[in-house]
């Protein structure tokens, strides 16, 4: 009997990248528990920010708080319809805390794919990255960028996306690292909901292939030894990386639902769409958090692909990578707030009244 796969099949050019890309990330991460950034920044495909529209989106890259290197890139959709309000996404990209930035051509693509398919505008966090800035660096950064939006922010920055951009339809989304740093922050926002945002309305979660973790060997991950991108000596070196010192796997930060699970949810936590790969080595402990969502109340849906493996979605010629751009923006649509629910804060009114209404909110 042969051997159970550990992977789809792959044409020999994604066979290639697959291949180059572990192979970086294995001679980047020190034995001493350093990134060789020498190395990184040399093989990592940087793109600049285009006011100029490129396949129907231009961008922007954002300051926010310049001490800590902290900006975003804005991604905006060239053609709007004139009083059209856009909901917006915050965007924390992968790369195992350590590894690739906004600027980074793959995630510079795929946030240009969502900003086109779903036709809503997309920050793209740049977080500070470990082991340089352990947890919980990643979440104040994030919940500082959310705190940027509530306050004006972007009004300063691009008035025209401004007066796009509708903040009580805001979503976050994240892939592998960045999924996790959604559910932190998400956190972070909620704790606060009560009257602590102005402007901010957190309506959903997007979690893509999200990287949860703990001190067992689940079954995923002893059965697809050898899978694309990801393996436990991988994993376990990034999260030494990331998590504080003398911390282990079951930190609240990785094992979320785990044995030092840090409070009860809060209540205004949104909706999630949690998406598994069927090749992914992590797809169980993705699994338990969408079990663990829903055990606690929270309104949450599994999104499964049985052929995918870890980071699918950076592959745009992938079938399900295509699919995915539809379910998010099937997402989005079916958790943005109704108008009756938020007059006009959800949209629609003269062209200019969104602007109008940001100048009265920051004076």
């Amino acid at each position: 009997m042969s051997p159970a796969a550990v992977a789809p099949p792959l044409s020999r050019t994604k066979r290639f990248v697959v291949a180059a890309v572990s192979a970086i990330n294995d001679v980047a991460c020190r034995s001493d528990g350093t990134v060789n950034r020498r190395l990184v920044s040399l093989l990592d495909a940087r793109v600049a920010a285009s006011a100029k529209p490129f396949r129907g989106v231009r961008t922007a890259d954002v300051p926010v708080d310049l001490s800590r290197d902290l900006w975003f890139r804005l991604f905006v959709p060239s053609s709007v319809s004139d009083g059209e309000r856009l909901p917006v996404i915050v965007f924390f990209h992968g790369g195992g805390f350590a590894f690739l930035s906004p600027d980074s051509y793959l995630f510079d693509d795929v946030c240009r794919r969502i900003c086109r398919t779903v036709h809503a505008i997309v920050v793209s966090v740049n977080y500070r990255l470990a082991p340089e800035h352990r947890c919980p660096a990643p979440y104040e950064d994030g919940a500082h960028v959310l705190r940027f939006l509530d306050g004006g922010g972007l009004l300063y920055a691009d008035p025209s996306a401004a007066n796009l951009a509708d903040l009580s339809s805001c979503f976050l989304a994240g892939d592998s690292a960045g999924g996790n740093i959604v559910h932190h922050v998400a956190r972070r926002w909620a704790a606060d909901a009560d009257g602590g945002w102005k402007r901010v309305r957190l309506a959903g979660m997007v979690l893509i292939q999200p990287y949860f973790g703990g001190e067992e060997r689940t079954e995923a991950e002893l059965r697809l030894v050898g899978a694309p991108l990801v393996s436990v000596e991988r994993t376990d070196w990034l999260w030494r990386a990331f998590l504080p010192e003398g911390a282990d796997r079951d930190h609240e930060a990785s094992n979320v639902f785990g044995p030092r699970e840090v409070g009860e949810l809060e209540e205004a936590l949104p909706a999630a769409m949690v998406v598994v790969g069927g090749f992914d080595p992590l797809q169980d402990w993705q699994r338990r958090y969408y079990k663990g969502l829903r055990a606690r109340g929270k309104s949450a849906r599994l999104v499964e692909y049985p052929e995918a493996f870890h980071s699918f979605y950076a592959f745009p010629d992938l079938k399900q990578s295509a699919v995915l751009m539809e379910e998010i923006r099937s997402f989005v649509d079916s958790h943005r707030p109704r108008k009756e629910e938020d007059g006009e804060r959800s949209g629609g009114g003269d062209k200019h009244s969104n602007i109008e209404e940001w100048k009265l909110f920051i004076e």
